[in-house]
């Protein structure tokens, strides 16, 4: 993989995107194209919830991106929540072999771990990290509190995923918790569903992951975000392949925000401009 930006949303399926990211009417068949001529990754949340689809369903999705476009999946919550990483390498391997049409377009897989999974748990990370292929990248994001008091299990943490070559994922929570609710719904549950934990900037591996939290407010996402430039930048001056996707409290307005980042970035990066969405052009022509 070259070292460049990936740019990504947490989902490419998503109806609020219709006569922006998408076009306003037709089917969602082309919806993952239309998405990957623009972005050039994705988290895969769908994964958490309900597993590894369908193996048509992965060749489908081969077919339609670039070479260099990257899935970025989630381990399903009945491994990492409900069994706690604990007697999962039967499943472990099944969910990788599900993917097996994609091996190439892989980015860092993400473990996202519970909110009580401490230190004293972290030997059954280990285990997982020691399993876990070498030609696939690996990104954990925690959640407990002790992770992030720069103490002793923080120290374990970050020498565990450095010694494994797996990405600390920081999720940039500082915009969305700027201000209250406001009453605005999608607020309300993000601000009930995210953690509230404070944004330790490390790179432990070659692919870090940022899940960048929004606001409804773009100005302050701006605000925000503008310390990353210089970071993203640097990282990949460095040799180092970030990965960085946009959220918005209730991802209405993620395709736009995430070009507006870009934008941002694109004359530290040496990048272009993003294409335009495919139902602004779409608009254009009517």
């Amino acid at each position: 993989m070259n070292e460049r930006l990936h740019l990504g949303l947490p989902m490419w399926a998503n109806d609020a995107w219709r006569g922006s990211l998408y076009p306003p009417h037709g089917g969602t068949e082309g919806h993952l194209g239309d998405y990957a001529r623009i972005f050039s990754a994705v988290e895969g949340n769908t994964t958490f919830y309900s597993g590894a689809p369908k193996a048509e369903t992965v060749a489908a999705w081969a077919r339609q991106v670039p070479a260099d476009f990257r899935f970025c999946f989630k381990l399903p919550s009945n491994l990492t929540h409900e069994r706690r990483l604990e007697d999962i390498e039967a499943s472990f391997d099944g969910f990788l072999e599900a993917f097996e049409p994609l091996r190439g377009r892989l980015g860092p897989l993400l473990v996202q771990l519970p909110r009580d999974f401490g230190a004293e748990e972290l030997p059954k990370l280990q285990a997982l990290l020691a399993r876990w292929p070498g030609d696939i990248p690996c990104a954990v994001e925690v959640r407990h509190s002790e992770f992030f008091h720069k103490g002793r299990a923080e120290t374990e943490l970050n020498r565990l995923l450095i010694s494994h070559g797996a990405n600390r994922v920081m999720l940039d929570v500082r915009p969305l918790f700027s201000t209250d609710s406001q009453g605005h719904p999608g607020m309300i549950k993000a601000q009930g569903e995210k953690p509230r934990r404070p944004l330790h900037v490390i790179s432990t591996g070659n692919f870090p992951v940022v899940r960048f939290i929004g606001h409804i407010d773009a100005d302050i996402n701006m605000h925000y975000f503008q310390p990353w430039i210089a970071r993203l930048a640097l990282w990949i001056k460095q040799g180092i392949s970030p990965f960085l996707f946009v959220h918005t409290a209730d991802n209405r307005h993620s395709p736009q925000m995430a070009r507006r980042l870009h934008d941002a970035l694109a004359e530290q990066i040496g990048s272009s401009p993003l294409p335009e969405f495919a139902g602004e052009r779409q608009a254009e022509l009517f």
